[in-house]
Order: C-alpha cells, then sequence, then structure tokens
C-alpha cells in the first residue's frame, strides 16, 4: 500500500473515528483491486467532513476542532447509513462486534478474518498528533505516563512482537505490551469491500462464513 494515505483532516479537526474507518476502506479495497481490475479506494475530504458532520455532529460554523465522535456512534451510522464515498454512493458495513482486547487470540482471529481491526485507545503524552517525529514503533514508557486524550485508528496486521498500525494517515507498530496497557476498543468489522473480488476474504473466507466467526468472537467475549 502507499506510505501515505492521507491524514483525512485528523491534523485540524479531530476527525479519527471517521479518518480510521476511510483507513479500513483503503486497506479493504486494496486487498480487494489485488485480486480483480478494481482500484484502492480513497474518498476526498469533503466526504470525511460529510461523515464527521452525518454521524458525530460537527458543526464548521461553531469554533473548534469539533466533537470527535465516538467509536460505536460512528459504527452504528456507517451500519445503518453508510459513509459518503462518491457521488450519491455509500458505503455501509455488513455487521461489526466488539472484542475484548484481553482476549488477544480472539483479536489476531478478528484481525485475520475481517482485514483489521478498528481500536480507540488512550494517547500518551509523547504520542500526541502534534509530534511531527512520532517513532516508528509505539511502546510504553515508564517515564511518560501522562494521557493528553483518546483516539482512533485500525491494525490491519501483527507479528509476535508488534502489531501494524495505520494512524494519522501513516503506518507505524505498536507493541503488544502498548496495546495492553492503553487499548481499551477493539471492533471486528465486516464489510462488503473485503470480499468484494472473489466473494471471499483473501484467506478464503465467504460472508456466511465471516459472520459465524463474529458470532463466535460475541460468544467467546
Amino acid at each position: 500500500m502507499p506510505a501515505d494515505l492521507g491524514m483525512m483532516l485528523n491534523d485540524n479537526l479531530l476527525d479519527c473515528t471517521c479518518a480510521a474507518f476511510y483507513h479500513a476502506l483503503q486497506v479493504w479495497s486494496f486487498n480487494a483491486a489485488a485480486r480483480s481490475s478494481a482500484q484502492m479506494v480513497t474518498v476526498s475530504d469533503s466526504k470525511v467532513t460529510e461523515l464527521y458532520k452525518l454521524a458525530c455532529g460537527y458543526d464548521p460554523k461553531k469554533p473548534g476542532e469539533g466533537p470527535g465522535g465516538k467509536a460505536q456512534q460512528v459504527l452504528r451510522y456507517l451500519l445503518n447509513q453508510g459513509a459518503p464515498i462518491g457521488q450519491r454512493r455509500r458505503n455501509k458495513i455488513l455487521a461489526y462486534i466488539e472484542v475484548d482486547p484481553r482476549h488477544v487470540n480472539d483479536v489476531k482471529r478478528a484481525i485475520n478474518d475481517c482485514g483489521l481491526v478498528y481500536v480507540g485507545f488512550h494517547v500518551p503524552k509523547y504520542l500526541g498528533p502534534q509530534n511531527r517525529h512520532l517513532p516508528k514503533v509505539w511502546d510504553v514508557d515508564p517515564s511518560n505516563r501522562r494521557i493528553i486524550g483518546g483516539h482512533a485508528a485500525v491494525l490491519p496486521g501483527y507479528d509476535e512482537h508488534t502489531l501494524d498500525v495505520i494512524s494519522w494517515g501513516r503506518f507505524y507498530k505498536m507493541t503488544w505490551a502498548f496495546f495492553g496497557k492503553y487499548v481499551d476498543e477493539v471492533y471486528a468489522i465486516a464489510d462488503q469491500a473485503w470480499i468484494a473480488a472473489t466473494g471471499k476474504t483473501p484467506g478464503g473466507l465467504t460472508l456466511e462464513d465471516l459472520e459465524t466467526q463474529m458470532h463466535a468472537l460475541r460468544a467467546a467475549g
């Protein structure tokens, strides 16, 4: 994927809950495009602003960056109404469930089955968006415990030591220790774009299989 996926206005509007979804859509559509003649879907900033208004109540006429939005509020809107992606086009997610971040194997299953997880986490000061030189790997710093706010991002992969992160339009990694300490919301999302090219996920799951797996995660949680 491109190294720079676009800030999606998160530097000005603090619209991370909406920006994170559009980064998720890039991941899903990129994987679909790799198996077909389709293209990765990247929306304009005007569409990001439109979703921010509709799902979170952002009002550009009021001072400040905006209301930020809550993850479940945004996901519920995406399920029922869909995200603007083009001229009179919307992308509705098919389903979402919350995954307990303490159940690491469930988190890994969700990434494998759904292509990523959508997460909310507490931001330690050294990772604040005002920092223009973020470390490539985010780890727990015992000497820097101050929390400056919350953030939403997507995690599209993992290995034994770290998870991949797309945040502020770029790729980073967080250690599993960072995940365990700061991440407090994890959502598995089923989206048609993940299976659009062949009717199956890259791992071979059909939509019905994916829904079954999500029910299993709900039962495990």
